[in-house]
């Protein structure tokens, strides 16, 4: 299994670049969480909330009319079925559970989409913990019920108003309070970025995904081992989840799509491996988009969760060893699978999601491949933008 080393290093991706005042707080969580995770108290509960709480296993539904479309057999993971709308609560549920164990009264996290901020707001009010959610002001004008859902949750939403006013900024922000409140916050980071061990905790939690998908197609097809599985990638959870276990079984294609907005050469773009370089953002060493001089530069996507200028640092290194490919799809590329999923197959999927159903066009597929794509969100969140663009 690809695993990142004693320090969180996937080659030479990851790794811990904190503040001095957070050392002791990634020290005793990089301490703990493996034998937490491991432990058989742990993994009765967090199956136990996943099946009778999250509502897992989330199907794998054979998508018939796209299959015939694309002359293939395209297997949908419905994420978007899950308690909450996506795969985030795999791993707020797993989070949540670690900082009980650890003793924390008072979590927070941050939010593009503001799935996983509703998946946080919901993990607290299930176990009764404070929850304050950071998400960037423009995020949330344009994801207003997921804004309504977290305070229905009872979850505090604090406005991120600098750069863009997106997922990055919320991320500073979460970090800046964390710097401030060492000794009682938990920061229930929501994807596979940051410093170690997080990376790595995350894509162990979101790993039932691939889990699901393995005994999945083993029931229905008489084999475990799909030709492809795709996935969309922002910071890259649902990607790591799905991918988990597959990374040692070289016939199986790994394809992560990430957000090209206008194009990559546009300058409104979120494409961070086809744009960025290696640097260090929130924690990690990784592929970002930054100036000559090193800043970071202000992503775009039309899609919320896919809105952030790094990657978590598997994905950069699974890209560098060529295990898996990524590639860039527009915002009008993405809108288009979105229609083109709704009226084929009757499911709405978040725009994030489309990002990964986008790819389909692009490949040169046979009648024989079994291709799963991961549906990570609905679309519920995006019937605003939906409307805009489809004068609905």
């Amino acid at each position: 299994m690809i695993e990142p080393n004693n320090k969180g290093f996937y080659g030479e991706y990851g790794g811990a670049y904190i503040p001095e005042m957070l050392i002791p707080n990634i020290e005793e969580l990089r301490a703990k969480y493996l034998d937490i995770l491991n432990s058989e108290s742990f993994r009765k509960e967090y199956h136990l909330l996943l099946c009778d709480y999250a509502g897992r296993p989330s199907p794998l539904f054979k998508a018939e009319r796209l299959s015939a479309k694309y002359n293939a057999n395209i297997w949908l993971k419905r994420e978007d079925l899950n308690h909450t709308g996506s795969h985030k609560l795999n791993n707020t549920i797993g989070q949540i559970l670690l900082a009980r164990e650890m003793g924390r009264k008072r979590i927070i996290a941050e939010t593009g989409a503001g799935q996983h901020g509703v998946a946080t707001a919901t993990v607290c009010a299930l176990m009764g913990l404070d929850c304050v959610v950071y998400m960037g002001a423009t995020d949330i004008e344009r994801q207003a019920p997921n804004v309504a859902r977290m305070r229905m949750l009872g979850a505090e939403v604090r406005p991120a108003t600098s750069g863009n006013k997106t997922l990055k900024d919320a991320t500073n922000e979460a970090l800046r309070d964390w710097i401030a409140n060492p000794l009682d916050t938990f920061y229930l980071i929501g994807s596979v970025v940051g410093p170690h061990p997080y990376p790595d905790m995350v894509a162990r939690l979101q790993a039932i995904i691939s889990s699901e998908i393995k005994e999945q197609l083993k029931s229905k097809i008489g084999t475990n081992l799909p030709d492809y599985v795709i996935a969309c990638v922002g910071g890259g959870s649902n990607a790591a989840g799905s991918f988990y276990h597959f990374l040692e079984d070289e016939s199986v294609k790994l394809i992560g799509t990430e957000a090209a907005g206008l194009g990559v050469n546009s300058g409104e773009t979120a494409a961070s491996m086809a744009c960025g370089d290696k640097g260090i953002i929130h924690g990690s060493m990784t592929y970002l988009m930054q100036s000559d001089d090193g800043q970071i530069t202000e992503p775009y996507s039309i899609s919320a969760g896919l809105d952030y200028p790094g990657i978590g640092p598997l994905h950069a290194f699974l890209k560098d060893s060529k295990r898996a490919d990524y590639m860039p799809i527009t915002d009008d590329e993405a809108l288009d699978a979105v229609m083109e999923l709704t009226r084929l197959e009757g499911i709405i999927p978040a725009l994030e999601s489309a990002h990964a159903l986008a790819v389909l066009p692009k490949l040169k597929l046979k009648t024989s491949d079994h291709v799963v794509v991961t549906v990570s969100g609905r679309g519920d969140k995006d019937m605003k933008t939906y409307m805009e663009r489809f004068n609905l």
